[in-house]
């Protein structure tokens, strides 16, 4: 998160006379020939990765002053949080699991001791140990077979999620390499044999499931149980809390099609539940006798029905019925019936519901769970038992830090089981936080959230304001350890719920995709111009952060008004819109033909064309801007902001300067330790709080 102040020449030396600046990685590489910097695609062309490591030492020597801040929040940052962290013990039916990471560990540990022995505790997973010396170590699933004598995983070491499939006995059995070049996914049969897994094709696409037979940790032959040949789906797989059933659903972003095989005879055919029809979603939960169906067929804010499951080709009997002002968003199926998640459209809350059923369908309790406050975030943890009548909650805000709690069905008492420790001086009972609400351009109402320090309110604050706004995406108030030194230091954390997301249920993530795409980055802005009239933000200091497609919008507001902010931080930017969506062969390109269109047909062409942010940049006095990539991304590949850096840097307009890093032994999602990540994170603040205008910058 990152920012800088609006007419500031910060590339202006400071003191005194300087010697002449030595050529910029753009004058050193750039071809003529091509203006648009499109020869950054092919990074087997080595002027590609030097190019990039150019502007590594350009980013690194402009931070250079700021490297005594950078360390100063990294551990401050540190001292706030409890670095020996061990995870919440679940209990399977054999033996009780946690994680734990030691104080100096990047990654956990994973442990466990049989039900009703606590004192013989044994490792079975030291992550730690499989990192080594690797720059890079990202789990994929971690997935016990039903009896827990053996532990299947995937991993990823170079952050290009292509993952590697291994399988050992537990507890001290040896690792073994079983598979490479796969997907995330696992899911064990209930025969204790059979292992599941998909496998892409050639752009990433989860487009296959198989079955891989095992016997005394020896892999078979791997057969074909499921094949997807539409480019715009892909596959997932899970198995029912019941353990009866394993689901396989192939989806695209508006359409999805289930199929199901015996959790105990994974070698049968697959059957389709209910043949996909074009913009009908559905998901599956089962409790013997019944599937429940969340659905959105004539009910676009979803529904739930359940059908008889000797019989799935009976009508589909109504439960919870569709609702103008809330969306179902997730259905849980217990023993005693189900937990449902559903999201008020009015106030942009989710809400915890409990529906009890007896055998007739008949429900003798339907309550919704108490909140904490409002806003927060509310969501159910892990519950492997079936027959639980215990509920795991997850609960924070972005004044509350995470808390687990047990919530008792039967006696309604909710006991703490863990929440989250904060040390240092700025303390959760110091902050303030307010949800305004802005007027966008069609008069909608966006909602806004923003936290600052309790004794600075009712003054106008240096403010970054964060937003993404795509694929009904929900951002639920989070509480941050990292944000806390922003905060500390006088600068306000604001959110703009954007349509496009999914705040206020599914009317709001229809309305800010494809034709209605625009609506997201006029909504930003039209947040970013509320917290400045309410008096809560200094119009002079406010920056814009968006990471992914929060990188889109961000980009796309720039573009629409320049001058709205100080600075802006981009990361992973998806920023070249229309040239991604013309290429098929690109990893997700197919896939989001349906959040972003296909410039295949005329319509959606131009519309893309019309907010993609590298096809319309123009000379305006853009604001200082941090952008970030990453070498081994799949999803937003490194060009997308090394060719933004490029083009602004050679448009010479912005206000301060343009800023490119690039990490080379990263992917999407950035570092995977977690100390280096709390780095990059100590400096992007510096940047910000430098951006902002809360220090200054010795050049």
């Amino acid at each position: 998160m990152k920012a800088q102040p609006p007419h500031r020449s910060s590339s202006v030396p400071a003191h005194g006379s300087q010697p002449p600046a030595a050529p910029s990685p753009v004058e050193r590489f750039r071809r003529t020939e091509d203006p648009e910097w499109h020869w950054l695609e092919d990074r087997d062309d080595l002027q590609v990765s030097a190019f990039l490591e150019a502007a590594n030492a350009e980013f690194k020597h402009w931070m250079a002053p700021l490297e005594s801040l950078t360390e100063r929040l990294y551990h401050s940052h540190l001292a706030r949080r409890e670095l020996a962290v061990k995870g919440l013990p679940t209990a399977l039916d054999h033996f009780t699991y946690w994680s734990e990471t030691a104080a100096h560990a990047d990654y956990p540990i994973w442990w466990r001791h049989r039900n009703g022995e606590n004192t013989q505790v044994t490792p079975f997973l030291d992550l730690q140990a499989r990192a080594g010396e690797e720059h890079y170590l990202e789990m994929g699933d971690m997935a016990l077979s039903p009896d827990e004598n053996w532990l299947a995983w995937t991993e990823d070491t170079s952050g290009d999620e292509r993952f590697s499939l291994y399988l050992k006995a537990l507890p001290d059995g040896e690792p073994h390499l079983l598979l490479e070049e796969i997907g995330p996914e696992l899911t064990w049969a209930e025969d204790n044999i059979t292992l599941l897994f998909t496998r892409y094709d050639a752009t990433q696409r989860p487009d296959s499931i198989w079955r891989l037979p095992l016997s005394q940790g020896k892999a078979g032959e791997a057969a074909l149980v499921l094949r997807e040949d539409d480019p715009e789906f892909w596959l997932g797989l899970g198995k029912t809390r019941s353990r009866q059933w394993l689901v396989l659903e192939s989806a695209s972003k508006d359409t999805s099609e289930c199929y199901l095989l015996p959790a105990l005879a994974p070698e049968q055919a697959p059957r389709c539940f209910r043949p996909r029809e074009k913009g009908v979603e559905y998901g599956l939960e089962h409790r013997p006798g019944h599937f429940y169906v969340l659905h959105n067929r004539n009910a676009a804010h979803f529904r739930l029905d359940r059908v008889n499951e000797d019989d799935l080709e009976s009508p589909w009997q109504p439960l919870i019925g569709h609702r103008e002002d809330t969306t179902l968003e997730d259905v849980e199926a217990f023993a005693w019936g189900l937990a449902i998640s559903e999201r008020d459209h009015h106030e942009a809350q989710v809400r915890v519901r409990i529906v009890e059923l007896d055998d007739d369908h008949a429900i003798p309790r339907d309550e919704r769970l108490p909140l904490p406050e409002s806003p927060c975030s509310l969501m159910l943890g892990d519950m492997p038992h079936f027959d639980s009548r215990q509920l795991r909650l997850r609960e924070e805000s972005f004044v509350m830090p995470v808390r687990w709690l047990a919530h008792d069905l039967d006696s309604g008492e909710r006991q703490v089981l863990k929440s989250q420790p904060i040390h240092g001086s700025l303390q959760p009972e110091d902050l303030y936080c307010e949800r305004i609400w802005a007027r966008a351009h069609d008069g909608e109402r966006i909602p806004v959230s923003v936290v600052m320090r309790a004794d600075l309110v009712g003054r106008p604050l240096p403010t970054l304001l964060y937003g993404y706004g795509a694929y009904g995406e929900v951002l639920d108030p989070w509480f941050s350890v990292a944000r806390l030194e922003l905060l500390e230091r006088g600068i306000a954390f604001a959110v703009a719920h954007v349509r496009g997301g999914g705040d206020r249920g599914e009317p709001w993530y229809l309305a800010g995709k494809l034709e209605h795409k625009e609506n997201s980055f006029r909504d930003f802005l039209a947040a970013r111009n509320a917290l400045v009239e309410k008096g809560l933000s200094d119009g002079e200091r406010i920056a814009a952060y968006g990471a992914s497609a929060g990188g889109l919008l961000v980009g796309a507001s720039l573009n629409l008004a320049p001058e709205a902010f100080c600075a802006a931080v981009l990361d992973v930017p998806f920023v070249d819109v229309l040239r991604t969506m013309e290429n098929p062969d690109l990893p997700l390109t197919t896939a989001e033909y349906t959040e972003w269109g296909n410039p295949d047909e005329a319509d959606a062409r131009k519309r893309i064309r019309a907010y993609s942010p590298l096809d319309n940049l123009s000379p305006q006095p853009y604001p200082t801007l941090f952008l970030q990539g990453s070498w081994h991304d799949s999803r937003v590949p490194y060009w997308e902001p090394a060719k933004l850096y490029a083009r602004l840097t050679e448009m010479g307009t912005a206000r301060g300067p343009v800023l490119l890093r690039t990490d080379m032994a990263a992917g999407h999602g950035g570092a995977s330790g977690r100390f280096k990540a709390w780095h990059d994170n100590a400096r992007q603040d510096a940047f910000i709080l430098w951006a902002l205008g809360r220090i200054e910058r010795e050049a």
